[in-house]
């Protein structure tokens, strides 16, 4: 497959040309509430995103679409959720990303708990990437990729993306 890289760009900058407003006005939503993704595990999932993230657990409760499920919520900060749901009983597969899904997550917290939770990551064995020197890269139990940014909410390497 040959990409025409000069025509992305071009595509690129028509894209930014038409629709980034030179004064942005306010958006009409107050926040991300909670991300929900699939657990393969409830325990698992508690233990990696709790114990190895250091993301606190702050409910669980029965999914109320699902009976049976769970529902359960990580805090990550700035007054977000990361949300998962798990199907005892049912065969989901593994996770596969797919146009139109989850390609990553992306998670801020400042340097020093970066380099925290990268040393966390190495001594559980976890396989992860490193880029830019701020982005760490890695899946969590079930496949989902996640991104630990070392850059301020609204920054990205540097540059302010709000």
């Amino acid at each position: 497959m040959t990409i025409d890289h000069a025509a992305n760009q071009a595509r690129r900058e028509r894209i930014k040309e038409v629709f980034l407003l030179p004064h942005r006005p306010s958006s009409s939503a107050r926040g991300l509430h909670h991300v929900a993704l699939i657990s393969t595990d409830a325990e698992r999932t508690i233990r990696f995103y709790q114990d190895l993230l250091e993301f606190p657990l702050t409910e669980i409760v029965e999914n109320r679409d699902f009976p049976g499920s769970s529902h359960f919520f990580f805090d990550v900060g700035n007054g977000n959720l990361l949300a998962f749901f798990d199907f005892p009983g049912l065969d989901l597969g593994p996770y596969r990303e797919v146009l139109g899904g989850l390609h990553h997550i992306a998670i801020s917290v400042d340097p020093a708990t970066w380099e925290r939770l990268r040393g966390k990551l190495e001594m559980a064995g976890v396989p992860h990437q490193i880029e830019s020197g701020a982005s760490i890269y890695f899946k969590d139990p079930d496949g989902a990729r996640l991104e630990l940014l070392a850059d301020h909410l609204g920054e990205m390497y540097g540059s302010r993306v709000l």
